[in-house]
């Protein structure tokens, strides 16, 4: 209903009633002529309403819902179910062309436009949460990790062909990991130091393999800001520094960083100080949408590299992943999104100091990771196995006592030892339990780390994998403090920790009961 259909209406029903409701049109059409003259964030979210006006009058700009369309090719968007047309508002053409996913669309100027919008507002989502000097976001239909060996694949346009490896400070999670593999490079695997309880970038190791291989051979150095702890988010800043001066690409992991305003500050200063070719971020993490998408950021004035993705991408793609990002960004609006990021700052907080009573109540502690913003560690120490040659419950005590001491001086050492050990072994439940019993009673998120698990990663044996480094000092788990979550959540979870807690002990001790009872049956 424009102004001219609404005068018309007049004659049907009264003029003071029609000009009230078409006040109200204009008010949701002065909405959007804002957005796409501002392209940016509104200062306060939409309602429902108006985004779905938006949405509609967009999918009637694609071709394939004009009125009197005929398509006669081998892609018309036809959708065959009407729940998949309703779920997709109509909008079915996709985005770009076969050379370029930011390029228009020619039978969809409703999808190229929510396209082009979605863009604008990311980046300006990026400069609300503290990324400055945003210069190009490129959202596109791919996960974080997808997203990584694009920008891998476009890289290889700008570092000469003898560039083979790309460094990585160690973190064990797969994703990574696997997308330097997948875009045909070779992952060399720098281990991250411990400081404390910490893990922290080894700057002078990356140093050493940019000296032993030379920059000629290194594709780029890819350095992770969100994680979990105890690792710390890598020095984002001096890695930067050295990729500049050595003439190495820099792409920066930022899964899940967005929501930290430490990292995004930490991404500021590292492409303001150094080399930044990329920063990549999950949608579904930072703004609360389904899994799918991500945004590829970089500082104004180098966005060479998220370009070279946007040009390289085959073929069209799917809209549905830029559609959640733009609907949820338009609800939120600049106001909301601020809003957001302060709730989860202070949940950090929050959890932080709940999780520090909750370990004090059972003799652990809460793991010091200053460097890590998000993740929170506890540690596991008062489940370990008690040390060879001690038994593990009074009862195992008293029967030690009371074994004459002749039978124990005649018993070779090497047997006493030999089943003291198995007696250990037995008696003790497996730590990653506990990740059970907690999921079990849906608690869903967090890690159980223990010590000394070996496995293989695209061909790379690991040490201690999960932990981040070969050895470290305790069996822990993690929590994160993230995005979407409240203090009831982190209550409800500790409630439930303490009863995993408790039964896990019983399990315990009547492992070791059991064991004790049948070392001293076999000794008799």
């Amino acid at each position: 209903m424009d102004a001219a259909n609404c005068d018309l209406a007049c004659v049907l029903v009264g003029r003071t009633y029609i000009q009230q409701g078409a006040q109200a049109l204009a008010a949701r059409r002065r909405r959007v002529k804002a957005l796409l003259s501002q392209r940016r964030l509104p200062e306060q979210g939409w309602d429902d309403a108006t985004i779905e006006m938006l949405l509609q009058d967009a999918a009637l700009m694609d071709s394939n819902n004009f009125p009197d369309n005929v398509g006669v090719g081998e892609r018309e968007a036809r959708v065959a179910s009407a729940l998949v047309a309703r779920r997709h508002w109509g909008l079915a053409h996709g985005i770009g062309r076969s050379g370029d996913i930011a390029a228009e669309q020619p039978k969809a100027a409703g999808s190229s436009l929510l396209a082009k919008l979605t863009h604008l507002l990311a980046a300006d989502a990026l400069e609300v949460a503290g990324m400055k000097e945003v210069g190009a976001a490129l959202v596109v239909p791919l996960a974080t990790g997808m997203a990584i060996t694009s920008a891998l694949l476009a890289l290889r346009g700008m570092r000469p062909p003898s560039a083979r490896y790309v460094l990585w400070p160690r973190i064990d999670q797969k994703t990574c990991l696997k997308s330097i593999q997948a875009s045909g490079f070779e992952p060399l695997v720098v281990p991250m130091r411990l400081e404390g309880d910490q893990l922290v970038t080894d700057l002078e190791a990356i140093q050493r393999e940019v000296d032993r291989l030379g920059a000629e051979a290194i594709a780029c150095v890819i350095t992770t800001t969100s994680c979990f702890a105890p690792r710390a988010a890598d020095d984002v800043v001096a890695v930067a520094k050295l990729c500049q001066q050595a003439g190495i690409a820099h792409i920066i992991n930022n899964a899940y960083g967005v929501q930290s305003a430490a990292l995004c500050a930490q991404v500021t200063s590292a492409w303001r100080k150094g080399r930044v070719d990329a920063v990549i971020q999950s949608t579904d993490k930072n703004f609360m949408v389904p899994v799918g998408g991500a945004v590829l950021a970089a500082r104004r004035g180098a966005t060479e590299l998220v370009d070279r993705v946007a040009r390289l991408y085959p073929g069209r793609a799917a809209v549905a992943p830029l559609l959640d990002l733009l609907i949820t960004l338009l609800h939120w609006g600049a106001s909301g999104w601020r809003a957001v990021l302060a709730q989860r700052e202070a949940l950090y907080a929050y959890a932080q100091q709940r999780l520090q009573q909750f370990a004090e109540q059972h003799g652990e502690r809460v793991l010091a990771t200053p460097g890590n913003p998000i993740s929170l560690a506890l540690s596991l120490r008062s489940f370990e196995a008690p040390a060879a040659g001690q038994q593990a419950t009074a009862g195992g005590q008293q029967q030690q006592q009371q074994q004459p001491a002749a039978e124990a001086q005649q018993q070779p050492a090497a047997e006493q030892q030999q089943r003291e050990a198995k007696q250990q072994q037995q008696a003790q439940v497996p730590i990653t339990f506990l990740g059970s019993m907690l999921f079990n009673r849906c608690i869903s998120g967090t890690r159980v780390v223990a010590r000394g698990k070996r496995q293989e990663v695209g061909g790379l044996a690991f040490s201690g994998y999960g932990a981040h480094c070969d050895a470290y000092p305790c069996d822990y788990l993690t929590v994160a403090a993230a995005l979407g979550t409240n203090e009831q959540d982190i209550d409800e979870f500790l409630r439930r920790l303490g009863q995993c807690f408790a039964e896990f002990r019983q399990r315990q001790h009547k492992q070791h009961a059991a064991a004790a009872a049948g070392a001293g049956g076999s000794s008799g």
